[in-house]
């Protein structure tokens, strides 16, 4: 890790906006020993990043469509040609694998390419209807927001940024950017392409830092809030913002289900749930939590998820060789344990994984299967955020979207099925 990070490191912070003269420590999960201590920036330093960031944007604003599409146009090229530290990074801060890191810098420039190309079209301005025809005129037109707010966690730092981030400049606003301690590196990492691109620097800026003193600073200077975490948190973000008339978008927590009906083929059913559950380590919003599966596929589907679960290779290896990787903190290992370790105490069975692997690295955990989870036990209802779920088996298909929605979680829900009319329906 500080052969990969050395100066690397210094040169990335270097591009955070901080001047609070403190550090805090940021984790290798793969390893457990520190990787670096990341300057942590103050309240002062969000708003003099707002204060820069809303002169910048009044020029990239009217530098108009085309020089904005050039720019990101640019800026995917260069994130693909720069992809090797930044995949490092990832892995070394998340603890994903090389190919679910690869993941989300394909998301990041497929993101980039899909606004610059679009933006221009998606936000013309179009006539509409009037209330009294021929009478009243009406036309929809767009305008920036100004200065996005944009909270990015730790989990898919790059994915999750760029998602926010890219859409909001293409339309021609300024960003300030709170990264997660944990995924800062990968975040400025993956800033640094669209600089380099023409990207000014004070247009997209990034702080890190405590919540409570730099989070909520970003939330409170911003026109418009993007926020992708904890259930509780947003809800605070949101109301926040919502104090001061701005808008939010708010990507929250999940407990997601999965529908497997009986038309589905179970090998094919299977090795997409697998992929479904441990992407990540599960450690990802719309992460696979609970499976209904009919019962007449139930016993097929069960074997063949258990078999490919099984068969998956773990390991912190910074190569495309291995299928899984590490969860990402000790925070989060204690919780699939407890959350693991209630549910057997309750009556519940462990089909394949349910143990440790100390061997590999102190975060790694095997992917986990349960069959006979109730409603008693924490993992029935609760968000695990952790390669953990449990198989219900259902009679009908009622049954199962009953199921399926008997939740206070709305994130994301899947169907696997023979008949795209069926799943539809």
């Amino acid at each position: 890790a500080s052969e990969l990070t050395g100066s690397l490191t210094a040169e990335l912070t270097g591009d955070l906006t901080a001047s609070s003269g403190s550090t805090t420590p940021v984790i290798a999960p793969f390893t457990g020993e520190t990787l670096h201590e990341l300057p942590l920036s103050s309240a002062t330093d969000v708003a003099d990043a707002y204060a820069a960031a809303r002169v910048a944007q009044a020029a990239w604003q009217a530098a108009g469509h085309a020089h904005r599409r050039g720019v990101l146009l640019r800026a995917h090229d260069l994130l693909l040609e720069q992809r090797d530290p930044i995949l490092d990074l990832l892995q070394l801060e998340t603890g994903k694998t090389r190919g679910q890191a690869f993941e989300e810098v394909f998301q990041g420039a497929s993101v980039t390419r899909y606004y610059a190309v679009s933006a221009r079209n998606v936000l013309k301005t179009r006539a509409r209807r009037g209330g009294i025809p021929t009478v009243v005129q009406a036309r929809v037109s767009y305008q920036p927001k100004g200065v996005v707010g944009v909270i990015t966690p730790w989990n898919y730092p790059v994915s999750l940024s760029l998602m926010d981030v890219i859409p909001a400049l293409a339309a021609g606003n300024a960003v300030v950017q709170k990264a997660d301690n944990q995924g800062a590196l990968s975040i400025l990492a993956s800033r640094r392409p669209f600089i380099e691109a023409g990207v000014p620097a004070a247009l997209w800026a990034v702080v890190a830092g405590p919540g409570d003193e730099v989070g909520n600073a970003v939330v409170d200077g911003a026109d418009y809030v993007c926020f992708t975490g904890s259930t509780a948190t947003g809800t605070k973000v949101g109301e926040r913002a919502a104090a001061r008339l701005h808008g939010a978008s708010l990507e929250l927590g999940g407990k997601n289900p999965l529908i497997v009906l009986d038309d589905a083929n179970p090998t094919k059913a299977a090795a997409g749930a697998a992929n479904a559950v441990v992407s990540a380590m599960g450690q990802l919003c719309v992460s696979i939590e609970r499976i209904y599966v009919q019962r007449g596929i139930a016993p097929a589907f069960t074997d063949a998820l258990v078999a490919r679960v099984g068969s998956l290779i773990q390991g912190p290896a910074l190569d495309y060789t291995t299928d899984i990787g590490s969860l990402t903190s000790q925070a989060q290992l204690d919780r699939v344990k407890a959350q693991l370790a209630d549910a057997v105490s309750k009556g519940a069975t462990v089909l394949v994984g349910g143990s440790e692997r100390p061997d590999l690295g102190p975060y790694f955990f095997e992917p986990t299967v349960l069959s006979g989870v109730t409603e008693d036990m924490a993992c029935f209802a609760e968000e695990t955020f952790g390669p953990l779920v449990a198989i219900h088996v259902v009679d009908t298909v009622d049954e199962a979207v009953a199921a399926a929605n008997s939740s206070e979680y709305g994130l994301n829900a899947s169907i696997f099925t023979g008949s795209v009319q069926r799943g539809r329906q």
